[in-house]
């Protein structure tokens, strides 16, 4: 028996009216009618009076869908169900009786046998008792594709784009009958297909199938019915492609007639718990595939519109654009739940994809900061190369190491995300004969691996080794000795206290890397003897980077970590300790 899935409730059984409760709590031009699961728009005896108003609905746990689009511009009132449940009759009777003026009602239901039945039931009842009434189902399933007699094409988050028609139409004062045309003829002219990557749950229930963890469900609808096909994990793009070729393909007789020269929007819907870092990638690589195509995307929208539940996965919708829908589309609305997240660029009302901005390099400045670096030997060139590398290939080998440490106090990735800068180092480093980074002149050297930890580490840490490595740079611009190296060691010391946020005694990288520069403190002096120094301190911050383990964390992401936790050394400074043992080790040679 499946576990029952966590969820944040209060009650199972209350559920949908606590949640309706909040919706209108947070959102104060929404009301809620009494005795029945119907959200209306605050000015709704302003719509009866004067206009169509616009009613829709179906089972709770798509949110934002339905009732999140109740407002100016888009839906009257709305009908939720429990959870995957159509509603009762009585409550879109009470609906449409609240609502239903002179003008009429237009009734959108998404095609399903629950929802068809429930609505259609209310609306021969409110026929009978005078209402004028039109009721629209809503099938745009390009998933489905069987010939014979089904239970047709499901609606899905196509609905939305229907609803937004219908809603702007209403608000222009079209008729009944206008708006049902216009929204039968969007219908027609529309394509949704999901995939999904892991399945939902209802409240007080456990998964309501599976999804093995190389596989994707193709065509999947949003009750949680498992889809209509499989297809092994893939990447963003192949999974793009095999939807599109899906929903377009000549042979699918539910397919949604796409050609080259056509105008097109495009709805990126995510299902539940999908990453925006993937519904992003997913409208590139859409845009591409229409773009290539020949179709001219001209909207987008991105994010959540109708889910379900907590399910992993997206739906692709295609609606082909005429005047009236972009200018619906592009109509303003009050509902909570509608946000274009690609609004008409200052360019004009077109949405196209646009070349990036070039900016220009400065490169006679970096001429001469090169010309006024001081420049060492050749040996002592190659026995900087030589040390860059050990330090690298030491941070590679300690990758597993360090992102085990890293479990306790972080996400788990200092040691990947040190040996990605490491990696890169390495890669532009060259060979010893022929380097690609600049050995000869230190200064330019640490500034450049600065640039390149920036780019190719990313986060804090990134940022970290970029300012140790760009204040190093300065205290070796005139002279290279071993005062100066400890100089620079100091120097980015100093600027990640500055910017960091942290100090000596925080549990941090700070803690070896200070503790090091204090013993190196003593080349500054003619007679210090280097390599034994250089031991001493390199000692002295593997002792310190040990100590973490006991220390309470004042900085970083350990910070915000119960102490029982904090058992282990902290990974930043583990890694400060074996990058210097590596130096020492390959200077000792």
């Amino acid at each position: 028996m499946a576990k029952v899935t966590k969820k944040l409730l209060d009650s199972v059984e209350t559920c949908v009216d606590d949640m309706l409760e909040g919706l209108v709590a947070v959102n104060p031009g929404l009301r809620l009618l009494a005795g029945h699961h119907v959200v209306l728009r605050e000015d709704w005896e302003d719509v009866r009076a004067n206009k169509v108003a616009v009613v829709s609905g179906g089972g709770s746990g798509h949110e934002p869908g339905y009732h999140g689009f109740v407002g100016s511009g888009l839906l009257t009132a709305a009908v939720p169900g429990n959870i995957f449940a159509s509603p009762p009759p009585d409550d879109v009777q009470a609906a449409l009786k609240a609502v239903t003026g002179p003008a009429g009602v237009i009734v959108l239901v998404t095609n399903y046998t629950g929802d068809r039945l429930t609505f259609g039931i209310a609306v021969e009842r409110a026929r009978a008792e005078g209402l004028q009434v039109e009721m629209v189902c809503i099938g745009e399933d390009c998933a489905v594709s069987s010939k014979d007699k089904t239970a047709g094409r499901r609606g899905l988050a196509g609905t939305v784009f229907v609803q937004k028609i219908a809603g702007a139409l209403s608000e222009e004062g079209k008729s009944l009958g206008e708006i049902v045309d216009a929204v039968k003829s969007a219908i027609s002219s529309m394509g949704t297909m999901g995939v999904c990557l892991s399945p939902c749950s209802v409240p007080g229930s456990g998964p309501m199938f599976q999804v093995p963890h190389d596989t994707i469900e193709l065509g999947l609808g949003v009750h949680g019915e498992a889809g209509v096909g499989k297809m092994k994990m893939d990447t963003a793009e192949k999974v793009v492609e095999t939807v599109l070729n899906h929903m377009t393909n000549p042979d699918n007789t539910s397919r949604i007639e796409v050609n080259k020269g056509d105008s097109v929007a495009l709805l990126v819907n995510n299902l539940g718990s999908t990453a925006y870092l993937e519904l992003y990638i997913i409208a590139r690589d859409a845009i591409k595939y229409l773009e290539a195509r020949g179709v001219s995307v001209e909207r987008t929208y991105v994010g959540p519109f109708v889910t379900s539940q907590e399910m992993a996965g997206m739906s692709l919708t295609l609606l082909r654009l005429d005047d009236t829908r972009r200018r619906c589309l592009d109509a303003p609305t009050t509902a909570h739940g509608w946000f274009p997240v690609c609004p008409s660029p200052s360019t004009g009302t077109l949405r196209t994809t646009r070349t990036r901005v070039q900016l220009s390099t400065d490169t006679q400045q970096a001429a001469t900061i090169t010309a006024d670096a001081t420049k060492v030997d050749k040996d002592t060139a190659q026995q900087i190369f030589h040390v860059v590398s050990a330090v690298c290939n030491s941070l590679m080998t300690a990758e597993e190491q360090l992102n085990d440490l890293d479990r306790a106090c972080g996400d788990g990735d200092c040691g990947s995300t040190l040996a990605k800068g490491a990696k890169a180092i390495l890669s532009a480093l060259g060979s010893a004969d022929t380097p690609g980074l600049p050995c000869q002149t230190p200064a330019v050297l640490l500034q450049e691996m600065a640039t390149i930890v920036e780019k190719s580490m990313g986060g804090a840490s990134g940022g970290l080794y970029s300012l140790f490595l760009t204040a190093g740079a300065q205290s070796v611009m005139t002279s290279v000795t071993p005062a100066s190296w400890t100089a620079a060691l100091k120097a980015g010391v100093a600027s990640i206290i500055r910017y960091g946020g942290a100090n000596p005694g925080d549990r941090t990288m700070l803690d070896p890397l200070h503790s090091a520069s204090e013993v190196l403190q003593a080349l500054q002096g003619e007679t210090a003897d280097t390599m034994a120094t250089l031991k001493e301190a390199v000692e002295a911050a593997e002792n310190s980077a040990q100590r973490t383990a006991s220390m309470a964390a004042r900085a970083g992401r350990a910070s915000y970590v119960s102490t029982d936790r904090l058992t282990r050394p902290d990974p930043g400074a583990q890694a400060v300790a074996i990058w210097m043992r590596a130096i020492y080790s390959t200077l000792e040679k």
